[in-house]
């Protein structure tokens, strides 16, 4: 879900912003920073710029589709309010 050349560098600013005896731990800390991340970013409920994209365009048609259907509806309206008018003369 998440780009991994992202989370690495996320992970390194981090770390780089770490007091030096905190980085002398190694690997440890990386696994439990990247653990941390990915929890919290799992927790916000985001999707990725794909999905977004993919609704984006979804969306779009659906717009198009109901503004086709409200040009439609008018279209009728119009036509049964004069069929209504021709029927009462």
């Amino acid at each position: 879900m998440f780009d991994p050349k992202k989370l690495d560098k996320v992970v390194r600013q981090i770390q780089d912003s770490m007091p030096k005896p905190v980085k002398e731990l190694g690997a440890d800390v990386e696994k439990k920073v990247r653990e941390v991340i990915q929890s919290q970013l799992e927790k916000l409920d985001v999707v990725s710029r794909e999905e977004f994209d993919v609704q984006t365009q979804v969306l779009l048609r659906t717009r198009q589709k109901l503004t086709e259907m409200e040009q439609k509806m008018e279209a009728l309206e119009k036509k049964f309010s004069a069929a209504e008018e021709d029927s009462k003369d």
